[in-house]
């Protein structure tokens, strides 16, 4: 007798999906924009508060370089601890789990996460973008030429990093664009205006 074959039957499975790495590498370049984004705000802010209370150009381009120097080693320390941190628990995790997954023959588990590789990750993306007010306009002399130097080149970067977190989620690329430039300018403004009470 000839055997029948069913509706699901010689069905060709799908090659292996690489949805894994790219959810790694969308992680990875989405932390790189929050930290390129976190020094671009944080240096332009303190750089325009500088600005309210002293005028001269190299107070404000200290005040850029150090807002740089201490932003980037704060978050390389921060993402080296909760990266060690998140390392230990997975380590942990698999050496109670290592038994089980022998006995079952489960495929080896991705690489535990590198610290030093994040922590200089996030330090360098810091820099990034603290670096754009410090080459825009610390060394401009005029007040008022150096304030819409600040905040022309912030606004730009602020609205380019929206749009690439967009780009990474999926979401409208104005709308994203457009609540990170707002974000940007309150923490500037805030900064600002409280510093000119002084």
């Amino acid at each position: 007798m000839e055997q029948q074959h069913g509706p699901h039957d010689h069905i060709i499975e799908p090659p292996p999906s690489n949805d894994a790495n790219y959810k790694t590498r969308g992680q990875w370049l989405r932390a790189a924009i929050l930290g390129a984004n976190d020094g671009l705000v944080s240096t332009t802010s303190l750089m325009l508060g500088i600005s309210a209370v002293r005028g001269d150009a190299r107070s404000v381009a200290i005040s850029g370089i150090a807002a740089l120097a201490a932003g980037a080693s704060s978050m390389a320390i921060g993402e080296f601890v909760s990266v060690y941190t998140q390392r230990d628990i997975q380590a942990f995790e698999r050496e109670r789990q290592g038994t089980l997954r022998t006995i079952n023959g489960d495929k080896a588990d991705d690489p535990l996460p590198n610290p030093f590789r994040a922590a200089t990750a996030s330090a360098l993306s810091f820099m990034c973008g603290a670096l754009v007010p410090l080459l825009c306009g610390a060394f401009v002399q005029n007040y008022v030429a150096r304030v819409l130097a600040l905040v022309g080149a912030s606004s730009f970067t602020l609205l380019l990093f929206g749009s690439l977190g967009a780009h990474l989620g999926g979401s409208s690329i104005w709308r994203a664009s457009l609540r990170v430039l707002f974000g940007g300018w309150l923490a500037m403004a805030a900064t600002y205006g409280f510093l000119k009470l002084f």
